[in-house]
């Protein structure tokens, strides 16, 4: 991938791009929602339709692990989480804006070395879910949320279920709760991140030759990251009813 700006902040290193595109993706999302649900009425038509029907099919997802009463809980963030998901996962498709900086600018993190190494070739705006920090961010969010949701609400079957179905057990059982998160995170951000890779190839390459490609894969990329979103969102609702559920 073509090298991205940075600043350090308090002895931590941020990815304008990555920002830039949460930014993006966050403004899209509540400007989208706002518009679906302005003049609610008993009889929906247009935009309320719309919006039911995101409703219907986020409520669906959170129905798989959980009893209807406790999913009810979760459709604001089940439906938050796919859809910013989905459109970040778009935006890098639809737009993807790199320039040519011939000259460094230390401030950013574009040395002369790191340019020469990018070919001059600077990421302005991105996918977030092409970055593996904002994906583990948000699988490492869902695994603490949903062990502190058991450990509340079923503090002794939660501590039991560590030891199932026998107590030795106990270390295989961590290491999978350990591995949940990588996963989850990964199988996102290796879609998205490869299907990223490809279409800046395609870019590159001429025209006559690459066009219909370059179309096909974006067409099929748009596909993989709606297909991302669900999947992501039901391991997350999958994850988090596995904590709660009384059973």
């Amino acid at each position: 991938m073509d090298l991205t700006p940075k600043v350090k902040f308090m002895g931590l290193t941020f990815d304008l791009t990555v920002i830039i595109g949460s930014l993006v993706t966050a403004v899209i999302v509540y400007i989208l929602v706002t518009l679906l649900a302005r003049r609610l009425s008993i009889r929906p038509t247009g935009r309320q339709n719309m919006l039911e029907y995101i409703i219907d099919f986020i409520s669906g997802i959170t129905g798989i692990m959980m009893e209807k009463k406790e999913s009810l809980k979760y459709i604001s963030f089940a439906m938050t989480t796919f859809l910013f998901i989905m459109i970040a996962n778009l935006l890098g498709v639809i737009v993807i804006v790199t320039t040519e900086v011939t000259g460094p600018i230390p401030s950013l993190g574009l040395t002369a070395s790191a340019l020469e190494a990018a070919n001059h070739s600077v990421s302005w705006f991105k996918s977030p879910t092409s970055d593996l920090n904002v994906t583990f961010a948000m699988a490492g969010a869902v695994m603490l949320y949903s062990h502190f949701a058991g450990a509340v609400k079923h503090p002794l079957a939660y501590a039991k279920d560590y030891f199932k179905p026998y107590w030795w057990m106990l270390p295989f059982n961590i290491i999978d709760e350990l591995a949940k998160p990588v996963t989850h995170a990964a199988r996102l951000w290796a879609n998205i991140f490869a299907g990223e890779v490809l279409i800046l190839i395609l870019r590159e390459g001429t025209l006559y030759l690459t066009a219909a490609p370059l179309l096909v894969w974006m067409g099929f990329s748009i596909f993989v990251g709606c297909i991302q979103a669900y999947i992501f969102t039901v391991l997350a609702m999958v994850y988090i009813g596995q904590k709660v559920s009384a059973d």
